[in-house]
Parts: structure tokens; C-alpha cells; sequence
């Protein structure tokens, strides 16, 4: 079990979702976002984490949107946590980035593509900070011990394990459910990605596409295998977001999501 201020995570705790638009679009998006967001998982008795990434590094495309970069990212994600009361988590790409963004950030994420860098994930995890790492798409689940490894090796034992789909071919991922219950057998609380799940990588060629329509049912099934927590990217408006918008959940569905993954989670228990 890890904790993150008052919310438990694992352990035979209740579902608990990770959530937020893929980039702060500007201040007042973000804001109104994680308000909106946390009175709907309020309502269905849902512990709610806010993510939005201040910078996102690794976009398909030199021209594609950021975000408004680390100082100012930091400060809206700041003015979120104080304004909603809600534990925030965003990305970290370089080692200069983790001293500003732990004086900030309840939750440190190690995106996927550098969940190897272990200058990265050793400086991060010296923090002590809770680290949320994702698993690479280039990774099988059993490799994911020496990432731990890294992590405990400073000490930290703090880890949120995040399964977020696997490359298969071009432009494709696809989820390996056996994923989940083997990074579970860590004794590490295990994320599961429901949005970069039906990512489709630079998938419309500058930038990447996505199949929103899976969100649920691949849900449903990490749900059913025993995920502690749901990482869902949100989004009042996806055809506008200047991210991710084909793999984001839009905000109007979150009601019916949440109250559907919280009902199967119950009954499995």
C-alpha cells in the first residue's frame, strides 16, 4: 500500500483514479478541469489524484504543443492543489527538473520512455516522494524488478507501478493483462492506463490518433485482473484538447466510468 495524503493505494484499498487533461492547456483550463473532475468523483466515492503534464517532451512533432514548461506548469499545478484540495502528480524529464517539481508535486511520474534512465529515476526516487513509473512499451513486465531495484536503491519504497500498453507493430499498442497481476506479485500497488492504453503512437503522422471507444472495456478488464488505481486522461472538449484528444476520456462519460468501475471493483471484492 502506498499512501498520498489521505488516499490509499493498494493493499485491498479502494479503486482510485488518476486524472487530468494530457497537457495544462493554460491556467483556467486546468483549474476548472481538477474542479469539475474531483465534484464527479466525489459523487461516486472516488479518491481522486490530479495529472496534467507542464511539459510534454516527447511529442511526435517539433511544432506540437508543450505545455507552459516547468516554472509556470509548477505554479498552476500548485494554484490546482491548493484550490481543489487534491494530491497532483505530473511528469519529470531531466534530472534539473526533480528538485522544483518535488517542492510541488505529491507524486513524481516517470514517463515510459525513460523508465530506464537511472540518473532520472535514481534522483526522483532520492526525493522520497512517491514515484509513479510506467512501464516501457518496449519492456515485458518482469522487467520492471530492476526498475524497482533503482528506486529502492535510494532508498524510496514508495512505488506506483503504471501498465500503459505494449508496442505491437506500427502505430499500435495492445495491453498484456498478465501485466498487471505480475507487477501486482512486486508487492507494489499497480496502475493500470486506460488512455495511453488506446493510444496509437504518431498514428496520424504528426501527431498520435487513438480508439477513445476501448477506454471501458479495457478498464473493465484491469479492473477485473486486480489494477489498484485508473490513470484516465480528461477532457470537457478531446476534439479540441491540444494533446491526446482521440485517446482521452470525455469529462461528460466520467460519471458513467467511475460508477461503473467502482461497482466491479466492489463486486470483486
Amino acid at each position: 500500500m502506498v499512501k498520498v495524503g489521505n488516499i490509499k493505494i493498494g493493499g485491498g484499498n479502494p479503486l482510485v483514479l488518476i486524472g487530468g487533461p494530457c497537457v495544462i492547456e493554460s491556467r483556467e483550463s486546468a483549474v476548472e478541469h481538477a474542479l469539475k473532475i474531483k465534484e464527479i468523483a466525489d459523487s461516486a466515492g472516488v479518491p481522486f489524484i490530479f495529472k496534467s503534464s507542464y511539459d510534454k517532451a516527447n511529442r511526435s512533432s517539433v511544432s506540437s504543443f508543450r505545455g507552459p514548461g516547468v516554472e509556470e506548469g509548477l505554479r498552476i499545478l500548485k494554484e490546482v492543489r491548493d484550490k481543489a484540495g487534491v494530491p497532483v502528480l505530473s511528469d519529470v524529464h531531466d534530472i534539473s527538473e526533480v528538485k522544483p517539481a518535488a517542492e510541488v508535486l505529491d507524486i513524481l511520474q516517470i514517463p515510459a520512455f525513460l523508465c530506464r534512465q537511472t540518473d532520472l529515476v535514481v534522483s526522483a526516487a532520492s526525493t522520497g516522494k512517491v514515484i509513479n513509473i510506467k512501464k516501457g512499451q518496449f519492456m515485458s513486465p518482469l522487467e520492471m524488478k530492476n526498475v524497482i531495484a533503482k528506486i529502492e536503491y535510494a532508498g524510496n519504497k514508495k512505488i506506483l507501478l503504471t501498465e500503459r500498453g505494449t508496442t505491437f507493430g506500427y502505430n499500435m499498442l495492445v495491453n498484456d493483462f498478465r501485466s498487471i497481476v505480475i507487477m501486482k506479485e512486486t508487492g507494489y500497488p499497480v496502475v493500470y492506463d486506460a488512455t495511453h492504453s488506446v493510444q496509437m503512437p504518431a498514428g496520424q503522422g504528426s501527431s498520435s490518433g487513438g480508439e477513445a471507444q476501448y477506454i471501458f472495456p479495457l478498464s473493465r478488464a484491469a479492473v477485473a485482473v486486480g489494477c489498484d488505481a485508473l490513470f484516465v486522461e480528461i477532457h470537457k472538449s478531446p476534439e479540441k484538447a491540444m494533446c491526446d484528444g482521440p485517446n482521452m476520456l470525455r469529462l461528460g462519460e466520467l460519471k458513467g466510468y467511475l460508477k461503473q468501475m467502482k461497482n466491479m471493483g466492489e463486486v470483486l471484492k
